[in-house]
């Protein structure tokens, strides 16, 4: 099969016009954990032209309970266990993947040519300081965070919250207890919240 016969059958179903806006855009994602892989995954099934990943940890036996890996990727970067996942889910999302933490020196680097950027990281001084830099250096352009992904259930009390070109979601308060892993539900319905705003800010539905 030809790829470009093979583009169009995936694709089929898709609005053209918004699979077209998407299919130009490209995407940050600041960490590759149980936010960000779960991002990665939706954002590719939906056709986003472009990803720029970056985590500096590698998969272990309890992120299976929550992230996109499986049990043959144990011990590898997750930013390559990813890549390596996406790929096959469509070739047609271009990836560019850093095995390395995040810090205000090298955002620019790394995240310099996103559009948007979606914070998917677990350490609360380092989100701080990912939405400050990105503020501070692009103040035009999207950031979408989240807050309070711990716990299970409680569906109805996920939102999200706009200040300017800043949005956060999950419900602000459910936090993750030291020792205990986030619930592998509610964190994909955090990142899959992420990931539909992502697209619907790419389509300028929501300003």
């Amino acid at each position: 099969m030809k790829p470009d016969q093979l583009f169009a059958e995936m694709f089929a179903g898709q609005d053209q016009q918004l699979l077209q806006i998407w299919r130009q855009a490209t995407v940050g994602i600041a960490g590759a954990g149980g936010l960000g892989s779960n991002v990665a995954v939706a954002l590719t099934r939906a056709g986003i032209g472009k990803l720029i990943i970056a985590d500096h940890d590698s998969v272990s036996k309890p992120n299976l309970t929550r992230q996109q890996f499986f049990l043959r990727q144990v011990g590898l970067p997750k930013v390559a266990a990813l890549q390596d996942t996406l790929r096959k889910i469509s070739p047609y999302t271009e990836l560019s993947v850093y095995p390395q933490k995040i810090t205000e020196q090298n955002l620019s680097g790394i995240f310099g040519k996103a559009d948007l950027l979606i914070e998917a990281l677990d350490d609360a001084e380092q989100k701080e300081m990912l939405i400050e830099t990105w503020q501070s250096l692009y103040p035009e352009r999207y950031l979408i965070a989240a807050s309070g992904i711990g716990g299970v259930g409680k569906n109805e009390l996920l939102h999200t919250e706009q200040m300017g070109t800043l949005f956060i979601v999950g419900d602000g308060v459910s936090e993750i207890q030291p020792g205990e892993s986030p619930v592998s539900a509610r964190v994909a319905v955090v990142a899959n919240m992420q990931a539909n705003l992502c697209l619907e800010l790419l389509a300028g539905l929501r300003k």
